[in-house]
C-alpha cells in the first residue's frame, strides 16, 4: 500500500469516528461543544483536548473521558493503517479544526491561541 493511499484510509476512518456521534462521553454536566464555546476545554495539535488558559477545572472530567476514547480510537486506526499514533492524532486535529467555530481555543506547537473566523 502506498503512502497516499494509508493517509486516504486513514483518513476516512477518521471521518467515520468523527461522525460516530462526535466521540460520544458520559453524561457530564456539560457537554463538549459547552465546554468549547464557554472557553473550558480547547483543542490541541495532538488531537486530544486540554484546559485553555484561564479556564478552571469545571470540564476536566469530561476531557479525561473524551481523550481516553480518542486515545483508544487513534490507536485502533494508527495500528489499522500502520501509523504511529502521532500521526493519527494530527490528522484528527486537522480534520476538527476546520469544524471548529471562531473564537474556539487550540493550540498549536505549545502556544494557545483563539482560532480567527
Amino acid at each position: 500500500m502506498t503512502g497516499t493511499m494509508i493517509k486516504s484510509t486513514a483518513l476516512k476512518a477518521l471521518l467515520a469516528l468523527m461522525l460516530f456521534a462526535g466521540f460520544a462521553a458520559p453524561a457530564f454536566a456539560i457537554d463538549l461543544e459547552t465546554a468549547r464555546s464557554q472557553g473550558l476545554a480547547g483543542e490541541v495539535d495532538n488531537g486530544l483536548l486540554a484546559v485553555p488558559p484561564g479556564a478552571g477545572n469545571d470540564a476536566q472530567g469530561l476531557i479525561a473521558a473524551i481523550n481516553n476514547q480518542r486515545r483508544a480510537e487513534y490507536a485502533k486506526i494508527a495500528a489499522q493503517n500502520n501509523l504511529s499514533l502521532d500521526v493519527v492524532g494530527t490528522m484528527m486535529f486537522e480534520k476538527i479544526y476546520t469544524r471548529l467555530p471562531a473564537g474556539t481555543w487550540v493550540q498549536v506547537k505549545g502556544q494557545w491561541k483563539k482560532k480567527a473566523g
